[in-house]
Parts: structure tokens; C-alpha cells; sequence
């Protein structure tokens, strides 16, 4: 499966890069968050405005004006060429709200595939299902849904997940178009000033915060004429001409990357631990920039890493969070880099003569003196092997006592 561009086609981070940019949302901040508390005192009319009214034109109209006061402005390009007797309509999928903002324009309906079900889904817009039976059971519910006269089309997303919308489409699952013979294509493109519509691991909830936090949000839809399944034209094949035909429209690339390749890259962009530089040998500062900019499962690895660097300062942090991403251990790491020299290079020349001079100082105040390093150079090879066992040994027991020492932990919880 190709994954080429896969970084470009999500927002890992929600402020811009730009120095410039980055001076404006500053600026804009203080109004950010008074417009941010603002709509969400109006959001709350909205919501019981649209739950007030029955679903009308009428409606369609008076929610989309407040919507426009909570900075989600909808524009619409040919607008006749949606066709009142499909069934289904197919569009890109950019935001968390896309079938919000499709159902100001024309009645639809969304099912809740995964995710939250109950008050949130319906107070999200959803049409719940009943998906414990498989997708299976969920194609046919939808199928007789469609073929049911009289109700409001549905509105799928085959992507399956969101993308950030300038660099391509996610490929086009194919179950969504087995259940017509033809649909009508909706191609989304959305904007807004500042900052990112979204991030890759980012809840509704968040980015809904984001939106009322931000100047504008744009959205633009645009309906294509309808497309019908030529006979012998498999399920696949119409998912991937409506896809190409999406992407022309949107001036973006069909690409194979799947929801399944989003999920995976998201998984390693997590664990991967960047390098810190060399030349910088403080301990507090490698840490900061550490916690500022790795997620959060590693903000856990950074803060175990400095209780590494605390017992063993003269271990650079990379070297530090690169064996914490193998064993994910505070004590398995101490003990792999006091063993593997290798594996741990000093920031300071001679441990072996320094460390002991400095576990001899610090022990001489709280434990017995330990003195590491052997009075005589042995004679043989055997008699070397057992010096260096025995300093390893020394090392690592006050590694362990001092790592004890500064968490306030029990003897016994160390083992």
C-alpha cells in the first residue's frame, strides 16, 4: 500500500510554523477567547433552536444565519445540480462537522458508524444504528433505508476519516456504493485563518472549541452532477471514479492511503522520540524541549527519562529515551546503560575515575563509602573480568540506592 505524502495530508500540530503567522495569533489571542465564550453561550441557543424546530427550509435557514454568527460560514456552489431524487450523496471528509454543515443545505441524514451513541450521537446531528451485528448488517439496514420512500437521503463519507484537506483524499472504502446504483458527489473544502482545523488525534469536543476560538471557518460545498454504475463495473471500481472525480474537483491527489495507514503512521509518530542535540548538555533544557514537543504518551517517557538523567547525569537524554522506548523502564534503562558502555556515552570524560570520585562524595553522607574501582591491575585476563564485574556491581547498586533515595521509595518496592 502506497503511504508516499501520508505526512502531508494531516495536521500533527494546531499553531503555525510561520513566525509571522504565529505573532498574529498572538496578538488575536485575548479576542480568541472572548469570542470563544461568546458562541458558546449562543451555541447552546442554536442547538435548542434546532431541536425546536421541525425540519423545514425555514429551519435550514434560521440555523444556518446563527451557525454564521458562531464563525461557520457555509457558501454553495451549483446548487441546482443536486438531484432530489438521489438517495445518497457521497462527499470528502475534512472536519467533525461536515455532515452538520451539508444538512443546512439539503435534508440528510448521517449514520454513526463508531463512536459515542445515545444523547451525543443525536445531539451531534447522527442517525444511530445498531452496529453490534457487523458491517454486514449494517450495508443492508442502509440499503433498505434507501430504498424506502419518502426518506431524507444519506450522507456517507467512504474515507472513513478526516484528512486536512489540501493534499489528497483517503481512498474510498467501497461498501457505501453498493447500496444504489447511483449517487450524487459532494465535494467539501474548508478554511480558516490562524490555525489548523483539526489535528490528527484532536476530539469533536476540542476542535468545536477551536472553531469558536477562531476568527472564521469557511466551508465550501460544491454538488457535482450525479454518477450511476456501468453494468459490469464492480463495487471498487465505482468507489475509486468517484474518488478520481472528487480529487479533480478539489485540485487534490486520489491516493491508496487508507484509515488503516492514518491510524498505524499516527501510532509511530507517537513513539518516535526525536533526537536532542549534542551540543547542548544541559539536562533541564534537552527536557523541555522534550515535553514541548513530543504527545503525550511521551511526556511519560520524558519525565521517566529525567529521573534516568537524575542517577546517571553524565548520560545524554537522546541516548536515555532511546533505551526507555525499548523497555519502558526506569530501572531495566539504569541498569542497561550501567552494563552497555556502548550504549551509553558520557557527556563528561572517565566516568570511571569521575563516577567514582563523585559516588564516593556522595555516598560518604548516606551510606557506606563504596569504592569501585580495583587496587591493583590484574594480572590476568580472569582477574580483569572479575575488577570489572565488581565495579558494574558497585555502580549499579548505587544507581538503585539513589534512585531509592531521591523518590522516597521502599526497599522492598525496588526489586
Amino acid at each position: 500500500m502506497e503511504t508516499r505524502g501520508i505526512e502531508d495530508m494531516f495536521d500533527f500540530r494546531r499553531f503555525p510554523k510561520d513566525a509571522a503567522v504565529l505573532l498574529l495569533l498572538l496578538i488575536y489571542f485575548p479576542v480568541g477567547i472572548c469570542l470563544m465564550l461568546i458562541r458558546i453561550f449562543i451555541g447552546v441557543h442554536v442547538f435548542l433552536v434546532s431541536c425546536a424546530l421541525p425540519e423545514s427550509f425555514v429551519r435550514r435557514f434560521i440555523v444556518r444565519i446563527m451557525c454564521s454568527v458562531l464563525g461557520m460560514h457555509v457558501r454553495q456552489k451549483n446548487p441546482r445540480s443536486r438531484d432530489r431524487n438521489t438517495n445518497l450523496y457521497i462527499c470528502n471528509h475534512v472536519t467533525e462537522f461536515d455532515h452538520n454543515i451539508v444538512n443546512l443545505l439539503a435534508p440528510c441524514n448521517t449514520p454513526q458508524l463508531e463512536g459515542s451513541t445515545g444523547f451525543v450521537c443525536w445531539a451531534r446531528g447522527f442517525m444511530e444504528i445498531h452496529s453490534a451485528s457487523g458491517q454486514g448488517a449494517i450495508g443492508e439496514s442502509l440499503q433498505r433505508y434507501c430504498s424506502t420512500e419518502g426518506t431524507p437521503p444519506l450522507l456517507l463519507f467512504p474515507e472513513e476519516d478526516t484528512t486536512n484537506g489540501r493534499a489528497g483524499l483517503l481512498k474510498f472504502s467501497s461498501w457505501p456504493f453498493s447500496l444504489t446504483e447511483s449517487i450524487q458527489p459532494v465535494a467539501l473544502r474548508v478554511t480558516r485563518p490562524l490555525i489548523s482545523l483539526s489535528t490528527a488525534e484532536s476530539s469533536w469536543l476540542m476542535d468545536l472549541l477551536w472553531t469558536f476560538f477562531a476568527p472564521c471557518t469557511v466551508y465550501h460545498v460544491s454538488w457535482l452532477p450525479p454518477v450511476s454504475r456501468q453494468d459490469g463495473e464492480s463495487t471498487q471500481e465505482f468507489a475509486s471514479k468517484v474518488q478520481e472525480l472528487l480529487a479533480g474537483e478539489l485540485g487534490l491527489v486520489s491516493t491508496k492511503i487508507t484509515k488503516a495507514d492514518k491510524s498505524e503512521h499516527i501510532k509511530r509518530k507517537r513513539h518516535t522520540i526525536p533526537q536532542t542535540s549534542t551540543s547542548v548538555t544541559p539536562g533541564s533544557i534537552g527536557l523541555g524541549f522534550m515535553v514541548q514537543t513530543l504527545g503525550t504518551d511521551d511526556h511519560r517517557i520524558a519525565k521517566m527519562a529525567q529521573q534516568v538523567k537524575d542517577v546517571l547525569p553524565h548520560v545524554p537524554l537522546n541516548v536515555i529515551a532511546k533505551d526507555l522506548a525499548k523497555t519502558n523502564c526506569v530501572d531495566t534503562t539504569i541498569t542497561n546503560l550501567l552494563e552497555n558502555k556502548e550504549e551509553a556515552p558520557m557527556e563528561a570524560s572517565g566516568m570511571s575515575t569521575f563516577g567514582a570520585s563523585k559516588i564516593s562524595s556522595y555516598s560518604s553522607g548516606s551510606a557506606p563509602t563504596i569504592k569501585p574501582a580495583a587496587k591493583t591491575f590484574g594480572k590476568s585476563p580472569a582477574d580483569r573480568h572479575l575488577s570489572l564485574q565488581e565495579r558494574k556491581e558497585a555502580l549499579y547498586n548505587f544507581a538503585r540506592r539513589r534512585y531509592i533515595e531521591k523518590h522516597g521509595l521502599d526497599q522492598e518496592d525496588s526489586h
